[in-house]
């Protein structure tokens, strides 16, 4: 290997360096950066649009924010859910279900076509919320396209959605983008929405993660809007519910109750 020469290395020393360094920068800037990148890069300009609010995915649950969107949940259209089985899908939908009037969300409910082979809602759920704003929509395959649909949303006046639905690829992902380019924080039930397989789950999740939504599952939902066993009623009326709908917390609280009544 040739040692390089006196004069060479006076080429490469640390002014040229510096000098060298400050006009490669000056060359990738802001003339050369992507629009997100001048936003990041400049303090004050404005954030990317789509839903830039909630991309970092650091977003809490709020008991006083949250509203609860239950999408298409129709019994013609559950036969379409295969990344799941049919019970512990069904029970994940219930468990979401009974999460939202534990912590008295507003929840809406909604259809797409339900005369036709789309069929009606889970009966579960209109008896569970039979106050609830409940939207047949004649023909929108998005739910944000229907009128009726974004006037119950804004009509509570909280802006984080709950949302689950079928199938998750469209009756979930359409209405979370078009919430997301409105301002709304979104939290996308995965457990409680259902599709063909888990590869379009998984596309569907990609693309809504992407856009600025957070993923989440009934549970973590629960234990977000609970925050401290201590609030409210206590742990009971939640612990209960874990037990009602996971069999082994059921086990757990058997044991629990087991240990604490001995003499």
């Amino acid at each position: 290997m040739m040692m390089p020469s006196r004069s060479t290395t006076r080429l490469w020393s640390l002014p040229f360096l510096g000098a060298a360094i400050v006009a490669a920068f000056a060359w990738l800037g802001p003339a050369n950066d992507p629009p997100a990148g001048q936003a990041l890069a400049q303090p004050g300009s404005a954030a990317p649009p789509g839903g830039a609010h909630a991309v970092s995915g650091r977003a809490k649950l709020s008991v006083d924010q949250a509203v609860l969107l239950l999408v298409d949940h129709q019994t013609g259209l559950l036969s379409l859910v295969q990344d799941y089985g049919p019970e512990e899908f069904k029970n994940s939908v219930l468990a979401l279900a009974a999460t939202g009037k534990l912590f008295k969300l507003p929840t809406i409910l909604t259809t797409s076509a339900e005369t036709g082979p789309n069929g009606p809602l889970m009966p579960e759920l209109r008896q569970m919320f039979p106050e609830a704003p409940y939207i047949a929509r004649p023909g929108q395959i998005n739910a944000w396209d229907n009128e009726d649909f974004v006037k119950a949303v804004k009509a509570t006046g909280r802006k984080q959605l709950i949302i689950a639905g079928v199938v998750t690829d469209v009756c979930v992902a359409f209405p979370v983008l078009s919430a997301l380019d409105e301002g709304f924080e979104v939290f996308v039930v995965a457990d409680a929405s259902g599709t063909f397989n888990t590869a379009v789950r998984d596309a569907a999740i990609t693309r809504m993660a992407h856009a600025g939504a957070i993923i989440t599952n009934w549970f973590a939902v629960a234990c977000e809007l609970k925050r401290d066993w201590r609030s409210g009623d206590g742990p009971g009326p939640l612990a209960e519910l874990f037990g009602n709908h996971i069999p082994a917390y059921k086990n757990l609280m058997v044991s629990h109750h087991a240990q604490t009544s001995r003499p």
